[in-house]
């Protein structure tokens, strides 16, 4: 959609292969590897950062880690399933005795592996002192629901593990899957505490003997478990996941900042930092640089296709698109050079006084000589950006030079000649300066460079002015641009193809004259370029300097040659002053966009006075006989110049012209033009065709003015053209002492019109208003919505290829 629209496949590649390669560039590294030297060597030389890195110091980062690891608390394990199986062998020791087991005649059992965990000895001792009924009862029926509780709440193994841990630990219940901080281990009750608490509190017991209280601490100790086990999976999985939160120690190398001196001795700090500065400087391509450029290159690339407000702007052509990308790869291309050839300077100042005297005012000013605001506005963003990732600057240099060069823009666009763009050196240069300024306070530079940078401004306005003269006349010669220059210079009276119009035909110069005030006044009113307009309607006509006495504004009141033609031949000769004057406009060089607008100011309208002529004569006449070639209007600039031929031509014809009159007579010539479907390629707006009504409507008015008639009739009839009755009613005829001043470029609307910037051409207005020449509910002009007005003869003011005022007088 997008290359048909723009016609720009080729371009557009080249656009985008253009853009790949800058940004491949600008991540390239150029830069020579400094020595890195180790700890305790003597430096031969001085190390100066190229860019602001992060060094991260690994020994202070791993300290920093390991001091995390051991603020976080140990996990343990809460369960009461210990305490299930010391009660289930607590009760199998218990009933073995009662049964009277010999454990000495046991392989496996619950007494064996008490005696052999008890040696033989002491179990042969304890176990008849545990058969008493006392001990067993004091067993079952006090200690074992004690000891649940206790172990409900948590019995550590050793103490000692846990008391290590100065943030507690995290207690987490297996039964009820909860976890609970417990801050303070100092009250954690531990095996060893607790059989100590059990052992005072049985010798308060009256119905045990010493012997049962020796056996029951002894068993106890033998077989009692912890209930709190450390987890130490859980304990290290949290820990490094703490670890992993600690952010890197890192030390901070500014951009200049001077890392080793000649003769000091190295520091293992200054050791890590040059060995980050080595790595970062042996790397040929910084590809994460490349990629970003890239990407960011491309979304603002699309301003060169979509207009702010979402619709489509003006089509690129594919020289628009080979234009922008030699511009943006030579001027990518020059500042890489720059910065590698200011590197081996070894100086960071005089590479940041480079990037500041490097001119991208001057590329962007020539870019507005071509295209509208919106696209150069795109185009000094893409250079600023481009130029900032190629001197490797901060972001204060890109609004340095984007700010200059709207600057720039603004100057140039508002030249009215060379002459004028040779004076904007001073205002140039002090607007440069105070961006400049504003850059460097927010830069934070030292006060030292600010000297050699204010220098590096002036030559910066300089340069940009240079190239503005220098690079201007390729671009009107080699892509056959018409620049503003270029254009200001046609509207001059001493232009060769001016003189012989003003010359050899002054009816269609006198025409010519009053369609330029015209389309420069609706141009203006809908944001078109109005200087091209202009331009292009003093030429529009030039073709009919080949046979100027066919045309009804040449005649003079002579005999009409096309009394003795027939229709076929008379439409020939009008259709061949378009491709004349198409011819005309390649050899005097006028450039292409006037060429074009002059081929496209007819479209593919029929000649309808002789097509008709011819149908009345009996013959059988095909359309495209009596048709032009077009194409239709593919721009603003070419449809306004139609609308604005067409209604001044036809307006000839009007009887007392007042203002009614001309207002009805516009809307008709624009609503018969629309409902051709003419317009359906130029973008033109519902709410354009009403501003362009209300201009034409405007100068028309103050053309066809009113007189007050004179009192004498001796007076009167001196002051009337000669040969040619006083108009009725005091109304005159068009005013036929147009200022040549038009010419020059010195006509001036009214007031109260409306007036966008010239380099606007290719924003199209909104449509949200309706011209009274259309009532169709769409904002955007549509093919085909209206009626066209018909002109079944030849009195009807129908405006044909240039207004019925021409095709009454052929016939």
């Amino acid at each position: 959609m997008l290359r048909a629209r723009h016609h720009c496949g080729l371009g557009l590649s080249a656009l985008v292969l253009t853009l790949l390669f800058i940004s491949l560039l600008a991540g390239a590294n150029f830069e020579s590897v400094p020595h890195v030297y180790v700890a305790g060597q003597v430096a031969d030389s001085d190390v100066i950062a190229d860019r602001d890195i992060l060094v991260e110091d690994l020994q202070a980062t791993k300290a920093r880690r390991k001091q995390v690891q051991l603020l976080q608390p140990p996990v343990y394990d809460l369960s009461l399933e210990p305490f299930s199986a010391f009660q289930h062998q607590l009760v199998e020791i218990l009933r073995n005795l009662n049964n009277g087991v010999d454990y000495h005649a046991q392989q496996e059992g619950p007494l064996r592996r008490l005696a052999e965990e008890l040696t033989p000895a002491v179990a042969d001792e304890i176990l008849p002192e545990l058969s008493q009924p006392d001990a067993q009862t004091y067993l079952l029926k006090v200690l074992l629901p004690q000891i649940r509780d206790h172990m409900a709440e948590g019995l550590v193994g050793d103490i000692r593990s846990a008391r290590v841990e100065r943030s507690g630990v995290i207690v987490r219940n297996l039964d009820t899957n909860t976890e609970m901080l417990r801050p303070d281990v100092t009250n954690l009750p531990d095996v060893q505490s607790y059989l100590a608490e059990i052992s005072a509190q049985i010798r308060q017991v009256p119905t045990l003997n010493p012997q049962s209280r020796r056996a029951i601490n002894i068993l106890l100790s033998a077989i009692m478990p912890a209930s709190l086990t450390l987890n130490r999976e859980s304990t290290q999985k949290r820990s490094n996941a703490v670890m992993a939160m600690v952010e890197p120690v890192y030390y901070q190398i500014q951009k200049g900042e001077i890392v080793l001196r000649r003769g000091d001795r190295v520091s293992r700090e200054q050791q890590i930092k040059l060995q980050t500065l080595y790595k970062s400087a042996s790397d040929p391509m910084r590809w994460d640089i490349a990629l970003g450029a890239f990407l960011c290159s491309l979304v603002l690339s699309i301003g060169f296709f979509v207009a702010p407000s979402g619709k489509p702007g003006t089509p690129l052509r594919c020289k628009d698109m080979l234009l922008i990308s030699l511009l943006l790869l030579l001027f990518s291309v020059g500042a890489k050079v720059v910065f590698v050839l200011g590197m081996h300077i070894n100086s960071l100042a005089f590479i940041n006084t480079l990037a500041v005297g490097y001119p991208v005012a001057g590329a962007v000013g020539l870019v507005a000589m071509v295209f509208a605001a919106r696209r150069y506005c795109t185009m000094a963003l893409l250079l600023s950006f481009f130029t900032m990732l190629m001197f490797q600057a901060q972001f204060s240099l890109f609004l340095l030079h984007f700010l200059g060069g709207m600057l720039a823009t603004w100057l140039v666009t508002n030249a009215q000649s060379r002459q004028d763009v040779v004076w904007s050196i001073l205002p140039l240069c002090v607007g440069q300066a105070f961006i400049w300024l504003g850059a460097t306070l927010l830069a934070q530079s030292a006060p030292g460079v600010m000297p050699m940078q204010l220098v590096a401004v002036v030559i910066n306005s300089v340069l940009s002015l240079i190239l503005l003269f220098a690079v201007s006349p390729v671009l009107e010669l080699t892509f056959g641009y018409s620049t503003r220059f270029r254009l200001m210079e046609l509207m001059s009276l001493e232009q060769p193809l001016m003189q012989e119009l003003m010359v050899t035909v002054p009816g269609t110069y006198h025409h010519s004259l009053v369609v330029a005030n015209m389309v420069e006044a609706g141009a203006k009113a809908i944001g078109a370029n109005s200087l091209l307009c202009k331009v292009a309607a003093l030429y529009h006509d030039v073709g009919k300097l080949s046979y100027p006495e066919y045309f009804i504004e040449n005649q003079f009141g002579g005999p009409n040659k096309h009394d003795k033609l027939a229709p076929s031949m008379s439409a020939l000769i009008l259709l061949s002053h378009v491709k004349k004057g198409a011819e005309l406009a390649e050899r005097y060089k006028l450039g292409q966009d006037i060429a074009d607008i002059i081929s496209q100011h007819h479209g593919t309208r029929i000649i309808r006075y002789f097509y008709q002529k011819a149908l009345n004569l009996g013959e059988k006449p095909r359309e495209s006989d009596y048709s032009y070639s077009g194409p239709r209007p593919q721009t603003k600039e070419a449809a306004i110049l139609m609308l604005a031929d067409s209604v001044e031509a036809s307006s000839r014809t009007l009887n007392d012209p007042t203002p009614a009159r001309i207002k009805t007579h516009i809307d008709t010539i624009i609503k018969g033009i629309f409902s051709e479907g003419q317009l359906d390629e130029s973008e033109l707006t519902f709410k354009d065709l009403h501003f362009l009504g209300e201009n034409f409507q405007r100068i028309l008015t103050g053309i066809f003015h009113q007189r007050i008639a004179y009192p004498d009739a001796r007076i009167r009839d001196a002051a009337k053209p000669e040969g040619k009755p006083a108009a009725k009613n005091g109304a005159a005829a068009p005013h036929a002492g147009i200022a040549l001043s038009a010419v020059a470029g010195q006509s001036r609307p009214a007031p109260d019109a409306a007036r966008p910037h010239d380099g606007e051409k290719g924003v199209a207005a909104p449509a949200d208003k309706m011209p009274p020449v259309a009532a169709a509910p769409a904002a955007q002009l549509s093919p085909h919505a209206a009626t066209a007005p018909t002109a079944e003869t030849p009195s009807i003011s129908q405006p044909g290829a240039d207004g019925l005022g021409e095709n009454k007088g052929r016939a």
